[in-house]
């Protein structure tokens, strides 16, 4: 069974009121952090499209379709948009000092050694940071 907590993460960075779902303004101030850009307008009608209960907002479900569905051009750019997310050095790798900083703006605190641990689990090469590859791996 396929774990989604990598996309549970990804949802909690939108998520700025902690409500569980993503408004387009938080769709847009996220995509806007990591360095794309989105209208207001824009925002709204990519909520309208993928909210799938009509509440104007996108629940984690949601999040899973617009991340796994669609053409593969759209799955690999919303995996290369997650994984950026935790690229916070901005060297293409997400290592353990970057996974430790953003699980702690994620609230949860997680020591050097844990990070390492957890990057473990899904470093093919034995590197020691996860590659954009292995994150696609991840999250299939």
């Amino acid at each position: 069974m396929k774990s989604n907590r990598g996309f549970e993460l990804v949802l909690n960075y939108f998520d700025e009121d902690g409500d569980g779902k993503i408004s387009p303004s938080e769709l847009k101030r996220g995509l806007g952090l990591m360095g794309g850009e989105l209208l207001q307008k824009e925002a709204e009608v990519a909520v309208e499209l993928l909210d799938s209960d009509g509440d104007g907002l996108l629940d984690l479900e949601d999040l899973v379709c617009l991340m796994e569905g669609g053409e593969e051009e759209e799955k690999v750019k919303g995996l290369r948009d997650a994984f950026q997310v935790y690229d916070v050095e901005g060297c293409g790798f997400i290592t353990p000092k970057s996974l430790k900083r953003m699980l702690s703006r994620l609230g949860e605190s997680k020591s050097i050694d844990e990070c390492k641990v957890m990057i473990n689990q899904f470093d093919l090469n034995g590197d020691g940071v996860i590659s954009f590859e292995e994150f696609r791996i991840m999250m299939q």
